[in-house]
């Protein structure tokens, strides 16, 4: 579980970026966070929007972005926390970015 003040994938400083970005790099994340964007779904609904994703796999994401505290779970639903809300937020200009770059590049990749 990348966690800041420790040593995580490409960098040995601990630093909080890159603990995050370490924690979003994880296949599937960002798919779970996209997800529950708009609500709450339980662990087979959240197994089915997410292309099937192996139990196993759905299962260590979900606790790790709970111990992260950017999902919490309410009666058996996973669900955004205001962390989480706020960090997909701070994720959009990223993301505006990205359809910028693919226009210029003639991405033929949704846009």
């Amino acid at each position: 579980m990348p966690t800041p003040g420790r040593p995580v994938r490409g960098s040995r400083t601990g630093r909080p970026i890159m603990a995050l970005l370490d924690l979003l790099g994880r296949r599937w994340v960002l798919r779970i966070m996209w997800e529950l964007r708009t609500d709450a779904a339980g662990f087979r609904e959240l197994q089915l929007r997410c292309s099937q994703m192996s139990p196993s796999v759905l299962s260590q994401r979900l606790q790790e972005l709970r111990r992260a505290e950017v999902i919490e779970v309410l009666h058996e639903q996973y669900r955004l926390t205001a962390e989480g809300r706020e960090l997909l937020a701070v994720l959009a200009p990223l993301s505006a970015w990205a359809k910028r770059w693919a226009q210029r590049t003639g991405s033929r990749g949704q846009v």
